[in-house]
């Protein structure tokens, strides 16, 4: 068994699936995604930076920090017919906020009401159709950050005029979001191939939860509810390995925020009990052919 993590750096959540598969007998091999240097018109026979053929390996974990890293390479290893985790239509999918969005309404998952725009004046009238407050999200990026709640047109032209400034082509695709008065709190939950492992609250007196952002982290049961809408949000986006976050809705109950295709874990394992990194292992060994 022959297994591959592409990484930026080690982080803890890194170290921990490191220690998992070395608990299941297998010493993975660290690619770091700054030394990669691929042939694109050639196979799967070229070398990694470690110096083994990449379709030599029976597993290729993605890891990266960065999310065009990880998705450049999702696309190639995918394009190779190699195992990889996760697979580039989950991360992609996951990785576009607007992207993530078609996918929950094609397949029915209740999630808030969204709008999309790409003009100043028009996304100004799309703020306008949700009512304020309301939040803007660019329609890629992690760890709440450039996320902004209006209250009014002053802030919101404010923001957009920001945004215009900026060369980015994405900057200029608005993704408007309504405001969910949530009970200072959200739902993460880590669906492994098609089960809710566990989940956590995330509590903040700030209306961002994310634990990157201060968030406190809290057992949350995993009822069937939530597991079921959990599941049928992974299944939406591709499945694999991904965080789902979840807003309670005072009046109409769960809703699936976003979801995330290389989840960080290092703060849930402790309060849910759950030995995370275990069963992402387990998972992804399966996905290679082998069993307890």
């Amino acid at each position: 068994m022959r297994v591959g993590i592409i990484i930026s750096h080690i982080r803890p959540e890194e170290k921990l699936l490191i220690s998992a598969f070395q608990a299941r007998g297998v010493e993975p091999d660290i690619i770091s995604d700054r030394e990669i240097n691929l042939e694109i018109t050639a196979g799967p026979e070229q070398l990694t930076p470690s110096g083994v053929p990449w379709n030599a390996y029976d597993l290729i974990m993605e890891r990266s920090v960065s999310t065009s890293r990880g998705l450049y390479m999702l696309a190639m290893l995918g394009s190779w017919g190699l195992n990889a985790i996760n697979r580039y239509e989950t991360a992609a999918t996951c990785a576009d906020k607007f992207l993530t969005t078609i996918a929950l309404a094609k397949a029915g998952v209740p999630q808030p009401t969204a709008r999309t725009a790409f003009d100043p004046d028009t996304t100004l009238k799309a703020i306008e159709d949700l009512g304020y407050p309301a939040v803007l999200k660019p329609v890629t990026g992690s760890w709440g950050r450039l996320l902004a709640k209006v209250k009014d047109a002053d802030a919101a032209e404010a923001i957009i005029e920001h945004r215009q400034t900026l060369g980015d082509y994405q900057h200029h695709i608005y993704y408007v979001q309504e405001y969910v008065n949530k009970p200072g709190r959200d739902i993460r939950a880590f669906v492994v191939g098609d089960r809710t492992i566990c989940a956590i609250y995330r509590d903040s007196p700030h209306w961002i939860t994310n634990t990157a952002r201060g968030g406190k982290a809290s057992n949350c049961p995993v009822t069937p509810e939530l597991d079921a809408l959990c599941v049928k949000a992974a299944q939406a986006v591709g499945g694999g390995i991904v965080a789902v976050d979840v807003f309670e809705d005072p009046e109409r109950g769960l809703s699936v925020n976003e979801i995330n295709h290389t989840m960080e874990f290092r703060n849930s394992s402790a309060p849910t009990g759950v030995d995370i990194a275990a069963e992402v292992v387990s998972y992804a060994l399966s996905t290679a052919g082998v069993t307890a």
